[in-house]
């Protein structure tokens, strides 16, 4: 399936989405580890990861704001999500009461 996003050409086939779950991971599991302590599984992680790099290419592109390591794509995706889905996490943590819910 090919989408245009301001005239530029995106494929989405399998690659693309494991790419994707994989940057999110990265960017969930270090992003949940710093923001709250803890990890939030490999789903949860995943799906942190994934919105925050929706969130942080959204205010990357609002603010002007690029990460860009010459050869190293990927790595600059991670960044922009891990950025993006700490900002999530420390915005659902301030907005969660300060309420404690861990299983013992």
């Amino acid at each position: 399936m090919v989408l245009t996003i301001n005239g530029a050409p995106v494929r989405i086939d399998f690659d693309t989405i494991l790419i994707w779950v994989l940057v999110g991971l990265v960017a969930g599991f270090l992003a949940s580890h710093l923001a709250l302590g803890h990890g939030l599984g490999v789903i949860g992680d995943t799906v942190v990861g994934i919105l925050g790099a929706i969130i942080g290419g959204f205010l990357a592109a609002v603010f002007h704001f690029s990460i860009a390591l010459v050869g190293h794509p990927i790595i600059s995706a991670m960044i922009i999500a891990f950025i993006g889905a700490a900002l999530l996490l420390i915005v659902v943590r301030l907005f969660s009461g300060g309420a404690r819910r861990r299983a013992y």
